[in-house]
């Protein structure tokens, strides 16, 4: 699935090589319990570069992550693109969000390759990758940095001794949260593709873009805007083989205005539903444009269109 390295140990090696660097990318390392946490954007400003490197981390480096131009309302905005190599294992067994972590008063959203180490959720039961590896690396999108508490808690949930454990945090309202939130274009559609009952084996590679929101007041509203980037600013294209029919059948179904929810800013929504992920029509979550292209045949298929109206509202309303 990744070579001879385990998601993890691809997912430390990039922190490893970038650690050195850690004053010009405005970030701190503390242990805490033996465990390393570093504060990307808790605590500390981040940066842009950064929160490159946590989407790497959280793809366990199967995907070259870059910032390239892009325009929302006529300002220029950095736009993260992502080249996924191995979409199952990089979006879905690593990136996704898929790992409520809640101690006591303590709330971070868990992705990176330690998912794959904790293996609990439902959804590996389908796509597989679970792994033992002796290193744990987790992304979190928090507000507050772990303490021995919440050290004590992932490591027992992943069966490590706790200086084997390595934390990136962020919160959403940060130069690297924004980046690492909005790099999951690609994983949306993939998650968006299994939702659907799609045979994710038969995407062999994928590519998108999204823009990055201006850094919010709090987190609340940060959340609203790197929503939108992907939901109405989002371009993927999949790379995918089998017969056309069901490529066209599904595609139908991936984009965000398949949704009855789709329509206005994501902070709105989320207000109208009280702050409750799970009463939002779980189609909505996409990106809002998905390309197809079939491999074996040469037919590219095309759904969605960008929301230029709903982009500009988000990020400078």
């Amino acid at each position: 699935m990744a070579g001879v390295l385990s998601l993890n140990d691809r997912a430390l090696a990039v922190w490893r090589d970038a650690a050195v660097r850690g004053a010009e990318l405005n970030v701190s390392s503390r242990s805490v319990m033996g465990a390393q946490v570093i504060d990307a954007g808790v605590d500390q400003l981040g940066s842009l570069e950064i929160g490159l490197l946590l989407a790497r981390i959280c793809l366990a480096d199967l995907a070259q992550v870059s910032l390239v131009p892009g325009r929302v309302g006529g300002v220029m905005v950095p736009t993260v693109a992502v080249n996924v190599l191995q979409p199952v294992a990089a979006c879905m067994a690593s990136q996704y969000a898929g790992w409520q972590i809640a101690v006591d008063q303590y709330f971070a959203m868990g992705s990176g390759p330690i998912r794959a180490l904790y293996g609990k959720e439902a959804l590996f039961d389908d796509i597989g990758f679970r792994e033992k590896p002796k290193v744990g690396v987790g992304v979190l999108e928090t507000s507050q940095l772990p303490d021995e508490g919440v050290v004590a808690h992932i490591a027992g949930k992943c069966g490590l001794a706790p200086e084997r454990l390595t934390l990136l945090c962020a919160r959403t309202a940060s130069m690297a949260g924004g980046v690492q939130v909005v790099a999951r274009s690609v994983e949306t559609a993939m998650h968006k593709l299994h939702e659907l009952k799609f045979d994710l084996s038969r995407v062999v590679a994928g590519y998108g873009v999204a823009p990055v929101p201006p850094v919010a007041k709090n987190d609340m509203k940060a959340i609203g805007r790197t929503n939108d980037a992907v939901l109405y600013g989002g371009e993927v294209t999949l790379f995918v083989t089998g017969d056309d029919a069901s490529i066209a059948d599904v595609g139908k179904q991936l984009p965000s205005s398949s949704s009855s929810d789709y329509g206005r800013p994501f902070a709105e929504i989320f207000k109208r539903y009280d702050h409750d992920f799970y009463k939002i029509d779980a189609m909505l979550f996409s990106p809002a444009v998905v390309s197809l292209q079939n491999v074996e045949t040469g037919v590219t298929q095309t759904f969605g269109a960008v929301d230029h109206g709903v982009l500009g509202e988000s990020f400078f309303g």
